[in-house]
């Protein structure tokens, strides 16, 4: 047992204190795992668009002040009363997408979602929070709160990987990889030969255009308005790169008459209304599958998704994608896997690394699309 273990433990962490506002390091207290709880050391996580969408209060039941944070890996440095699945020492990668495998949505084997969802409210499972700073609680966004030096979370909570997989890379396996890359072989199943399109050339999209290749797609056009984006789309798989700017017609016309009547499979991966629309409507009218998987811009929102009802009349149809499809305590371990063996990139994903007292900077670069992925190191 480390000298840590049942005590509280101070360190250092990114504090939301107020939404819009940015994030300030502070000196926070983490206490102990309870019955059925984990506490990591943190080594690194991405920062993500999602943690950026909570920040601008664009998501439902978000509570301030918060530690935001959910694409981490770590070192398991105590775990608390009925802990069996993990031990101080192992290293994990911390799952926003728990699951309790009890409920019916658990049972049930054509989902990988939970009937207890993602819960934003940031709260443990008890009610409380394991956080506090200036005597004051501090949520835990979804229940990971990666920008802390320590954090706790449910056992449910994190996969288990081998030792010799790196976390500064594969931190990334707690979102946007298995996000993109998962929409196509799992939830898509897209086959080999087929035509595909990505909407949006950051983490998820790139992560789909890796997955696309994966399944043996014959052509992959990538889709984006920032340009410097498609180097990195076409060394991850990309056949072509098309800019709606560059058009005097909607995106979504132009893919058509470059094709046979539509796409055999599109991915959206912003989370906008109107790319959702384009990325529909450039699918094959007959076949087509159009996958949503970004939320970004519409997370929090009631704005509605208008589409002709006869799109649908000859058999296309439009998916949604959660997490990739993955069951994360089987599914990541076998991407780390998949990695080790150089099947699946991660490093490429990598732009930009900083320390924890730089994260702010990791957000500019962000809203200036200079990075995929910047990772904070611990």
């Amino acid at each position: 047992m480390s000298e840590t273990a049942r005590k509280p433990i101070s360190c250092r962490a990114a504090v939301a204190w107020e939404a819009g506002k940015p994030l300030v390091i502070e000196t926070v207290e983490v206490a102990p795992p309870k019955a059925g709880e984990v506490r990591i050391k943190m080594v690194a996580t991405g920062v993500c668009h999602s943690d950026d969408t909570a920040l601008a209060e664009k998501l439902s039941d978000i509570s301030f002040p918060v530690v935001l944070g959910h694409e981490g890996g770590g070192i398991v440095e105590s775990v608390g009363e009925g802990v069996t699945t993990v031990k101080p020492g192992d290293h994990v990668i911390l799952l926003w997408m728990a699951r309790c495998e009890e409920c019916s949505i658990c049972q049930n084997p054509q989902t990988n979602l939970c009937k207890t969802g993602l819960r934003m409210e940031g709260i443990m499972p008890d009610g409380t929070t394991r956080f506090t700073c200036k005597g004051k609680p501090l949520y835990h966004f979804i229940r990971t709160g990666t920008f802390s030096e320590y954090t706790v979370v449910p056992e449910a909570g994190v996969a288990k990987i081998a030792e010799n997989v790196p976390l500064e890379k594969a931190c990334l396996l707690g979102c946007c990889v298995p996000t993109g890359y998962g929409a196509v072989v799992n939830t898509a199943k897209v086959k080999p030969g087929s035509t595909t399109a990505v909407w949006g050339l950051g983490g998820v999209g790139l992560a789909a255009v890796m997955g696309c290749k994966a399944a043996g797609a014959s052509r992959i056009i990538g889709i984006d308005i920032n340009p410097e984006k498609f180097a990195i789309a076409k060394e991850l798989g990309c056949t072509e790169c098309l800019n709606p700017k560059d058009y005097d017609k909607p995106i979504q016309q132009v893919v058509r008459e470059m094709t046979d009547r539509g796409l055999d499979y599109t991915f959206e991966c912003i989370g906008n209304v109107k790319t959702m629309r384009a990325a529909l409507e450039a699918s094959h009218v007959v076949w087509g599958t159009t996958v949503i998987v970004g939320i970004e811009e519409i997370a929090g929102k009631t704005e509605e998704l208008s589409i002709n009802p006869l799109q649908f009349l000859f058999g296309k149809s439009v998916k949604g994608s959660a997490f990739g499809g993955y069951r994360g305590r089987e599914g990541i371990p076998k991407l780390a896997e998949e990695y080790m063996a150089g099947k699946l990139k991660l490093d490429e994903f990598v732009t930009h690394t900083m320390p924890l007292d730089k994260i702010n900077e990791a957000f500019d670069l962000m809203h200036a699309g200079k990075s995929i992925r910047s990772v904070i190191n611990f």
